[in-house]
């Protein structure tokens, strides 16, 4: 008799005390759950085990990688029922109280007879392996960012599409192209900057060299662009070249702690401060600031989560950390505006994008499902699930205010007080 599926609800059901609001279909065809719910598709006793060895999230990213799950039916809707039952619940139970309550142990115990010999599955080999040494350290840093962005520029071709940007976009019409909503993000970091004729731009994490050819292009500075992947790069200087470029954007492979032919007149770092690390993050900004000719801007754009009541218990995402941004921890945006105030900066605007960067994950998710087969061919079945999920899982949490994304705008302010700044700051707009 075909019953794992309702063998598995049922158990389920019992650990978490709630209904599953998703259907599933079991890997003897067998089916249950909620009619017009989005499908959970257990394909083999593998998914449980790992289920079984890692409770939570990051057992079910590695049952989802290796493609021990699938999900049919809404996509978004079916991760944001997972959400509300796995990593919203406030009273979800320890492994030690499940083991404690009778019916609960029965039915972990069901579950592992279920699941057959309860032996734990090795990690997909998408999953990082983690190496002794000190966290954020310039080699641990360059191996991080390696692991995210050294996947082929095909691939991200393929999902960022022409205008290879890869942080938010700025969609003043929600009914734009990508490509549109990414040239007007770089533009307005230009006018936020105030950038002119002559000046010199250091562009902190300037992948594959967008941001650095728009401003030499449209605004006629000299940029240095540097990124720690050898893949953007070699990328970017090609791109440079075809632009024409060459005698105005320098793209290195170097570390934004080794800088040292400041000063620039502005600096922009576009989704790079994500990887430096709360315990490094005053450093970063002294070294904005130091690199900084005396009232020069800063355009900080910085993805945020939100605070905690107790900051000390903050975690990375288990699934993120283990397969997307090795070490990559967000703070809040109070925190981000604080450090660059110790650094010795002046703060002069804050503006939030986060509905901007829900549609621009929303995008590259439909860029990367309408040419999935490419995907999976340039990079394998387990990377391209991994984007798909980790792009939008994240878009849902903008969506839900469970992240930010911000641009901070600060000067280095001479010490008479005159930053430069018009009375009216906002003339960008």
């Amino acid at each position: 008799m075909a019953d794992a599926a309702l063998r598995l609800k049922s158990l389920l059901e019992q650990l978490l005390g709630a209904e599953l609001p998703l259907r599933i279909r079991a890997w003897d065809g067998s089916r249950t759950g909620p009619p017009g719910a989005p499908t959970l598709v257990v394909r083999n006793r593998r998914a449980v085990r790992r289920l079984l060895w890692k409770p939570g999230e990051l057992g079910l990213a590695r049952a989802w990688v290796a493609g021990d799950l699938d999900i049919e039916g809404d996509f978004y809707a079916a991760l944001g029922l997972l959400s509300g039952l796995v990593w919203e619940r406030a009273d979800t139970r320890s492994a030690l109280a499940v083991l404690r309550d009778a019916p609960s142990r029965a039915a972990l115990l069901g579950l592992v007879r279920l699941a057959g010999l309860p032996l734990p599955p090795a990690p997909p080999r998408e999953e990082i392996r983690r190496t002794r040494g000190r966290v954020h350290s310039r080699r641990s840093d360059k191996r991080a960012i390696s692991h995210h962005y050294d996947v082929g520029n095909a691939f991200y071709e393929l999902v960022l599409g022409p205008s290879m940007v890869y942080s938010c976009a700025y969609w003043p019409d929600p009914d734009a192209t990508l490509e549109q909503a990414q040239h007007d993000k770089l533009d307005l970091v230009c006018r936020k900057l105030a950038l002119q004729p002559g000046q010199r731009l250091l562009d902190v994490g300037c992948g594959w060299g967008s941001m650095a050819i728009h401003a030499a292009r449209a605004y006629g500075v000299r940029v240095v662009g540097i990124t720690l992947s050898q893949e953007q790069a070699a990328y970017a200087r090609k791109r440079v070249a075809d632009a024409g470029l060459t005698d105005r954007v320098e793209i290195r492979v170097q570390d934004y702690r080794d800088v040292a032919d400041g000063p620039y007149d502005a600096i922009s770092s576009i989704g790079m401060a994500e990887h430096v690390g709360t315990e490094k993050y005053l450093e970063y900004a002294q070294d904005l600031y130091g690199l900084l000719a005396p009232g020069g801007r800063l355009l900080n754009h910085q993805i945020a989560r939100r605070p905690l009541p107790d900051e000390s218990a903050y975690a990375l995402d288990g699934f993120i950390d283990a397969y997307v941004f090795p070490d990559g921890e967000l703070a809040p945006v109070g925190t981000t505006v604080t450090q660059l105030e110790r650094a010795g900066f002046e703060v002069r605007d804050v503006e939030s994008l986060r509905e901007h960067y829900a549609l621009t994950l929303r995008r590259w998710v439909g860029n990367l499902e309408d040419r999935w087969e490419r995907a999976v061919r340039l990079t394998g079945p387990g990377r391209a699930r991994v984007w798909r999920l980790y792009m939008a899982a994240c878009a849902l949490g903008f969506e839900h205010n469970r992240l930010g994304i911000n641009q901070v705008l600060a000067v280095r302010t001479p010490d008479p007080g005159r930053s430069g700044m018009p009375l009216r700051a906002r003339t960008w707009n």
